[in-house]
């Protein structure tokens, strides 16, 4: 009956989340994090593995995260569909390794399975799973759960043997998200209960190892955050506001599990806490953790379960800000575990004291996972692509200008320009000094031929943020666009300063440097664009025009060949190359490529021409 208990929650979590293998990816963060990152792209590769344990890339530190997104372009490529899928895996395992370790500590199988179902079923989790990018919360919420199978294993029977697994498997929670560092306390309340462990210092003793790695992982984030600008300033967010919003959003988080309506992508920071919001989150709060403490010894699930969820959320609770979201979903994957908890054995205490029918309490639990199975799977569409997700924040939340801008950004990509014009002026409207947004705009006025106006948003923008390498990238393209190709190279330049490991950037210079007779500098600059994405297609097709230019036709071929091997079904690629083939007496191999164009496109009339053309050559040299 057991096993059947963990097949029906991994399937349950398939079948809910069945839908992301039609998601694509979205555009907050997924680039930084898998499509534009040049080391995720290549796969596994020893630079790459050295890579993932000393970037700080995206202001944190989880080589583990980095190098489960490398195996999984290794293995599917930029597949959208397989990534979400690897998310949805990893959660199921996360849910079956909980239920695994509350069933090895308490013996309870129902409660358990409920806090496990729970966990895998709620809609407040479906940022974590949804959304590629948070690999890490999945990842980490998976070697969470490994870490207490383990660590109640060890406590039943205590060896150096079952500590080092336990020592493993936080390990590599704290190089999936830095999430993890609370976990050793979280231990040594699970002590008390429920393996209700004799106090002793050996147990402080025994969590030593963990602190220190926690601390050290602590540490590394912090300069990893700082380094990467994450982190606000107290004299852009003073301390005092940070604490309102810290007390508040304890309380929200607890709302939206109960009530987890409108939830959304991203909520912005409110900068007035009103005096009653102060008020009933310092009564909640201050409520819930005097009963907890008073009914510590006849309740201790009440204990746990309540300063579980206090001191997980404490790393992202808001007191160091990182970003400028007041709250986020994807926060509360592993502290809601802690509420979970105390409401399940909480029931069983009341079926026992009350007399409570259990076939009542079991058919509310059933209920309670069912309703969570329906709304998560109806959250999850809102995921399926950068458009509906941002949309549906915008519909949810009130002065949104990152979901405002999003969504701009979003239709810009799918090249309805004009759809474009009003979320991005709205964005604007909330927040004038809004880089992003002005180079969004900027691109609307460069697409519909507003050159001035689109030039003087590309300044602001640069003037805002002169780090900003999308504004610097969109100018060089206006720049080009109006033949001041000198200018255009200088503002490539910056972007190849600000991102030394982006393709497109080196692409892009090379491609201006050329054009400007900078030769050898440009071709140094397309061979990094394929150095850093070997299957950058048009980064061939530019360097063999440029050799052919030079004269270097040999060379040249071997770049075109590269373009039709990762484009084989374009026929311009095969007619270019046949042209060349042709240009330096390889007739044969020119009529093998003209007749491929002409397979692919068979109303291709320069091709037709010189394959006819190839084919008399080819006839005279006889």
């Amino acid at each position: 009956m057991e096993w059947y208990t963990y097949a029906a929650l991994a399937a349950a979590v398939c079948v809910v989340y069945w839908q992301v293998r039609h998601f694509d990816f979205i555009n907050f963060d997924d680039p930084e994090y898998i499509a534009g990152n040049p080391h995720v792209r290549a796969g596994i590769t020893w630079a790459g593995m050295k890579w993932a344990f000393m970037s700080t890339t995206a202001a944190n530190w989880f080589p583990l995260t980095w190098i489960s997104n490398m195996a999984a372009c290794q293995l599917f490529g930029l597949n959208s569909g397989w990534h979400h899928a690897i998310n949805v895996l990893f959660h199921a395992f996360a849910a079956i390794l909980l239920l695994a370790g509350l069933r090895r500590m308490t013996g309870a199988l129902w409660p358990s399975a409920f806090v496990a179902s729970v966990f895998a079923l709620h809609p407040l989790h479906v940022e974590s799973v949804a959304w590629v990018a948070e690999r890490k919360d999945v990842l980490c919420g998976f070697f969470w759960c490994l870490t207490l199978w383990c660590y109640a294993r060890y406590a039943g029977r205590p060896s150096k043997a079952s500590y080092v697994w336990v020592v493993l498997a936080f390990a590599g929670g704290l190089m999936s998200k830095s999430m993890m560092v609370t976990l050793p306390l979280l231990l040594l309340l699970i002590d008390w209960w429920p393996l209700r462990r004799p106090w002793r210092r050996a147990l402080l003793w025994e969590k030593a190892p963990l602190a220190a790695l926690a601390a050290g992982v602590g540490i590394l984030t912090l300069v990893s955050q700082s380094r990467g600008h994450a982190v606000r300033s107290l004299t852009s967010l003073p301390l005092g506001l940070r604490l309102e919003n810290a007390a508040w959003t304890y309380l929200v988080y607890i709302g939206r599990m109960f009530w987890p309506a409108r939830l959304a992508v991203y909520y912005p920071y409110s900068h007035a806490i009103s005096a009653w919001q102060l008020l009933l989150a310092a009564t909640a709060l201050g409520g819930i953790t005097y009963a907890a403490l008073r009914w510590f010894r006849s309740c201790p699930y009440l204990a746990v379960g309540w300063f579980w969820y206090l001191i997980s959320l404490l790393p992202v609770i808001g007191i160091v800000q990182v970003g400028g979201q007041s709250s986020a979903d994807r926060y509360t994957y592993l502290p809601s575990i802690g509420l979970t908890i105390a409401i399940a054995w909480g029931a069983i205490d009341l079926l026992k004291r009350y007399s409570l029918a259990p076939r009542t309490v079991a058919a509310i639990a059933v209920a309670v996972v069912g309703v969570c199975a329906v709304l998560t799977a109806i959250q999850a569409s809102y995921w399926a692509n950068s458009g509906l997700l941002f949309q549906h924040a915008v519909d949810v939340t009130k002065d949104n200008y990152i979901a405002d801008n999003n969504l701009a950004d979003y239709y810009l990509t799918e090249m309805r320009t004009q759809d474009a014009r009003a979320p991005v002026l709205a964005a604007l409207r909330l927040n004038p000094a809004y880089p992003e947004a002005h180079v969004n705009l900027a691109t609307i006025l460069r697409r519909t031929g507003a050159m001035g106006e689109s030039e003087h948003q590309y300044q602001e923008a640069i003037q805002l943020q002169p780090i900003n390498p999308s504004a610097h990238s969109g100018y060089g393209a206006l720049l080009l666009q109006e033949g001041r190709a000198g200018e255009a190279a200088n503002q490539f330049g910056q972007v190849v300063k600000l991102q030394p490991d982006d393709a497109e950037a080196h692409y892009n210079l090379g491609r201006v440097l050329t054009a400007i007779g900078r030769f050898d500098q440009g071709v140094a600059e397309l061979n990094e664009a394929i150095r850093l994405r070997p299957d950058y297609a048009e980064a061939y097709h530019s360097l063999a025009l440029a050799l052919a230019g030079r004269g270097r036709l040999g060379d040249a071929i071997v770049d075109l060949q590269e373009e039709a091997r990762l484009k084989p079904d374009d026929a311009v690629v095969h007619n270019t190359l046949a042209m060349l083939l042709a240009s330096v007496g390889r007739f044969d191999d020119a009529i093998a490529e003209y007749a491929e164009a002409l397979r692919i496109q068979p109303n291709f009339v320069a091709a037709r021409q010189g394959l006819e053309a190839a084919q008399k050559r080819k006839a005279g040299e006889r």
